[in-house]
């Protein structure tokens, strides 16, 4: 069977996540029309909401929280009123103890002991004097900026149980996209002060509110969907493009097939696809070249379980999620969603909790049956305190292959192929997390829906580059050079001149000054001799009360600390004046040149 498209039905659209409804709205702002084809029964990919007896759960939790003004207001113009702000608490569990995340000094000085938040501090100073020079793996990317001793404590664990495999086989690519803006500095700073902006932005790992759907994630593209709808834009489900059909450097049809067998022939003159990469040239019609189909199947996918229990009990934690880093158990986070919100339950004395498993279709843990699973997640939940055996009432399983796409240490190689040849396809672009097999966010998956869209129109983009920090949303589609000179923001040039953070560098000189003279001296008191350290003692005349005993040595470590980080301090403020007085030159040459355009 055929569905030719309309004269103004221009793009055929696989997968209604995101990206695809995302594609679609944008077409459709545009004055282009789709068609949205989702092998699924529910719209939203990852990012939809179950609804199991009337208690409701995301697959995985997704906080809304963008940098895009673009997506930013998409949302709320999607949900209204409906579009809660929340409260954002969440916490570490780990060697049977909960530790606020982002990390609170306190907290962690409780949880961790004086002696190993010194050995921590330590392990810091050491990697950042002495750096692993080949950053490879995601063990040696956070290392260097964490030290070995932090990133053993709090990433290691929570990490090998989201991939499956060693932190030395991640490809350090996923930490410099996820974690990029965060660094040891960052969290400290955080720790003491409380969360601040890092270079004129907010690191996304230390927000404390974010925006949320009253019903859930599913709700913004469950309504998204029939907002389409009311476009005569059709969102069709249960449809799995199984071929796509190409000759002649184009794309020309899609075959789908529904859950009864039957295929549906599809044509169009461009195509937006969200689908798994490796899936997109597995389905292929003709092949690519054998190099290319090596390439797909060389790349691999994390997949993903939740397990949700209803407690029958009207509080369990406080908390929106956990991060689950004790070994002992396989759970790696626990989402509350009634603390996500409220109308997440029916009835508001009991608890829907959400359990992630990460797994491999095929192992042990996807084969499982629903009803272990459920007692696996109970019998965890238990273990670790949220609830009791007889107060879990009841349970339901959702499984997503192809969650997460890896970052293994051959996968940047085969996206490069895939995208070479894809690029011979002058009306195919794939989007979104799995379309583009990159571990991205939300908003990112939507900008890059958006952008595709509007290379459709006309727009020259480079859709595979797309950032949520780039502005190729925000510019007009075809600018010279005087005119793109012209539209650089302030916010665009301070980000570019950001400052140094003058109480962080302080702090960062005045510990490694206090702990430097603090071994050194012991070093020398344990190694004795008559007189101890007679060099070193010169130091007191700097130092007042700094002595070759345990006590001089605490004083004078605590001054050092003290000068050290005046020192820093003020370093760091002399620095951002220059910098300011450089870029305030900069700026007035902008303003001249927008002048200069504006004549025109």
């Amino acid at each position: 069977m055929n569905l030719q498209p309309e004269k103004d039905e221009l793009c055929v659209i696989i997968g209604a996540g995101p990206a695809g409804l995302t594609a679609a709205h944008e077409l459709a702002r545009l004055g282009m029309r789709s068609v949205v084809l989702e092998k699924d029964s529910l719209v939203g990919g990852i990012s939809r909401t179950i609804n199991h007896r009337g208690y409701r759960c995301d697959v995985g939790g997704h906080r809304f929280f963008t940098k895009v003004r673009v997506v930013r207001e998409l949302w709320e113009e999607i949900m209204g009123d409906d579009f809660l702000v929340r409260p954002r608490l969440s916490r570490i569990y780990y060697k049977n103890r909960f530790f606020d995340y982002p990390l609170r000094i306190r907290n962690t000085l409780k949880g961790l002991g004086l002696v190993e938040s010194f050995l921590m501090g330590w392990s810091y100073i050491r990697a950042r004097l002495f750096p692993e020079h080949e950053e490879r793996t995601f063990e040696q990317w956070v290392s260097n900026r964490f030290g070995r001793r932090l990133f053993g404590t709090f990433f290691k664990s929570y990490t090998e149980k989201v991939w499956g495999m060693s932190c030395s086989e991640i490809s350090a690519d996923w930490a410099r996209q996820r974690i990029k803006n965060l660094d040891f500095m960052a969290a400290a700073r955080n720790a003491l002060f409380g969360a601040k902006t890092h270079g004129n932005k907010l690191v996304t790992s230390l927000i404390d509110q974010f925006h949320y759907p009253r019903l859930g994630s599913g709700m913004m593209w469950e309504r998204l969907q029939a907002r389409l709808a009311e476009k005569h834009i059709e969102t069709k489900l249960n449809q799995q493009v199984i071929r796509v059909h190409h000759t002649g450097g184009r794309v020309t049809a899609v075959t789908a097939r529904d859950g009864q067998g039957r295929e549906t022939r599809v044509d169009g003159e461009h195509f937006i696809a969200s689908m798994p990469l490796r899936d997109l040239i597995r389905a292929m019609d003709p092949p690519p070249p054998p190099d290319v189909v090596d390439a797909a199947d060389s790349l691999h996918y994390r997949d993903f379980i939740t397990v949700m229990l209803v407690v029958d009990a009207p509080e369990v934690f406080q908390d929106n999620w956990v991060y689950v880093h004790s070994p002992e158990v396989k759970v790696g986070r626990i989402q509350n969603f009634k603390n996500w919100s409220p109308e997440m339950v029916p009835d508001p004395s009991k608890t829907s909790l959400g359990l992630e498993y990460f797994a491999q279709e095929g192992d042990e843990l996807w084969t499982m049956s629903d009803d272990d699973l459920i007692d696996l997640a109970r019998s965890e939940c238990v273990r670790l305190g949220f609830a009791t055996a007889e107060n879990v009432m009841d349970g339901a399983v959702v499984r997503m292959p192809k969650a997460y796409p890896v970052y293994d240490s051959n996968h940047r190689e085969s996206v490069d192929a895939i995208r070479n040849w894809i690029g011979t396809l002058k009306n195919l672009h794939p989007v979104g997390r799995n379309g583009q097999h990159r571990y991205n966010n939300m908003d990112h998956s939507m900008a890059s829906a958006m952008c595709a869209a509007r290379v459709i129109h006309g727009a020259e983009i480079d859709i595979w580059d797309v950032g949520v920090d780039e502005a190729y949303l925000e510019e007009p589609e075809t600018v010279g050079d005087v005119e793109r000179e012209a539209m650089i923001t302030d916010e665009v040039i301070r980000d570019t001149f950001a400052r140094y953070d003058a109480p962080a560098m302080g702090t960062a000189l005045g510990l490694m000054a206090a702990i430097v003279l603090f071994l050194m001296s012991m070093t020398l008191i344990l190694k004795g001799g008559d007189p101890i350290g007679p060099t070193l003692m010169l130091l007191s005349n700097y130092l007042p009360g700094y002595r070759m005993t345990l006590v001089g040595v605490a004083i004078g470590a605590l001054q050092a600390g003290g000068w050290a980080f005046l020192f820093g301090f003020l370093l760091a403020r002399a620095i951002n004046l220059v910098v300011g007085m450089i870029e305030g030159l900069l700026l007035r040459r902008i303003e001249i040149v927008r002048t200069m355009v504006d004549g025109d």
